[in-house]
């Protein structure tokens, strides 16, 4: 059995990250000493692996409760979580397609940019109108 502070060292996620996973249902309620404190077992310590490792790889909270959800039922099909990776892959590919374009119109500014006074200065000048921009990098949803 393990305290809240050795599972949060042993996972390398902080304390309050571990209560708000409790709160939301991610993990489940630990049990309690006689004086009220958490404890937790193997199993919880691996769910609590399990959570940081797919929040490292940028997979949402909803996206690792759909993934623990189908983890509890091991003769199902893996298509679904096989779908789960797939669209994190998919957002990930398009991420960065944004910042490959982001660097290339950072590259651009500072390249254009032979002013040698601030009145002049491309970067500024591109910064002040988004249509000199060659490449769209909109965030979605901005």
């Amino acid at each position: 059995m393990f305290s809240i502070g050795t599972l949060a060292k042993r996972t390398g996620t902080k304390v309050p990250t571990i209560r708000y996973y409790e709160q939301i249902g991610l993990m489940p309620e630990p049990g309690r000493t006689e004086g009220g404190q958490r404890r937790y077992d193997a199993a919880a310590l691996d769910r609590l692996a399990f959570i940081r490792h797919s929040r490292q790889l940028g997979f949402s909270l909803d996206a690792i409760r759909e993934l623990l959800d189908l983890s509890d039922s091991p003769d199902r099909s893996c298509a679904q979580i096989d779908a789960v990776a797939q669209r994190q892959l998919s957002d990930v590919e398009a991420r960065i397609a944004r910042l490959e374009a982001l660097r290339g119109e950072l590259r651009r500014m500072i390249r254009d940019c032979n002013a040698d006074r601030v009145s002049e200065c491309r970067v500024l000048e591109v910064l002040r109108d988004h249509d000199e921009c060659l490449a769209s990098h909109d965030e979605p949803g901005g």
